[in-house]
């Protein structure tokens, strides 16, 4: 068993220190949990009715279940465009897309782009590879200019 060194401090994850910024898109939110609450309530609706309509089916408490499981399901997918989320700090940026979360230094990241004509932002990496960053939209107009002016600050600081 070894002793650790009491001044070893942990470092916060990137996007939680102080100076950080945590950007999420604001349609996209909206869009993927309203979505997602209608899906699963038409699928109710939709299993409480058959059970109860002569629609010359004999729909039973199983089939119900499962109307309802398939609506849970078509919803938690739906759900997932609400995900997107970015923080940023000096010392780098986590970008979560629709699934994982990718943490990158600002050394690797070459450029903070917004093409013109795009939907979303970009981060450009080396080897011409680039990260979609979901959560900086077009449709989110002047959110999505203070977002993206926000992370090139951030990304120029460490820079220079």
């Amino acid at each position: 068993m070894s002793a650790e060194s009491s001044d070893t401090a942990v470092e916060a994850p990137i996007g939680r220190g102080p100076g950080a910024v945590t950007i999420r898109p604001r349609l996209a939110f909206w869009l993927g949990w309203g979505s997602a609450a209608v899906t699963v309530v038409v699928f109710v609706v939709i299993a409480i009715i058959l059970r109860n309509s002569a629609t010359g089916v004999f729909f039973r408490l199983a089939d119900q279940v499962a109307m309802v499981l398939l609506g849970l399901f078509i919803g938690a997918g739906l759900a997932l465009f609400a995900r997107p989320r970015v923080r940023a700090d000096e010392r780098g940026i986590e970008v979560r897309n629709v699934g994982l979360a990718k943490t990158l230094p600002w050394s690797v990241v070459e450029r903070v782009a917004f093409p013109d004509g795009a939907s979303w932002a970009r981060l450009d990496l080396p080897d011409y590879e680039y990260l979609p960053v979901l959560a900086i939209q077009a449709v989110d107009r002047q959110h999505a200019v203070a977002a993206i002016r926000r992370v090139r600050a951030l990304h120029a600081a460490a820079h220079s």
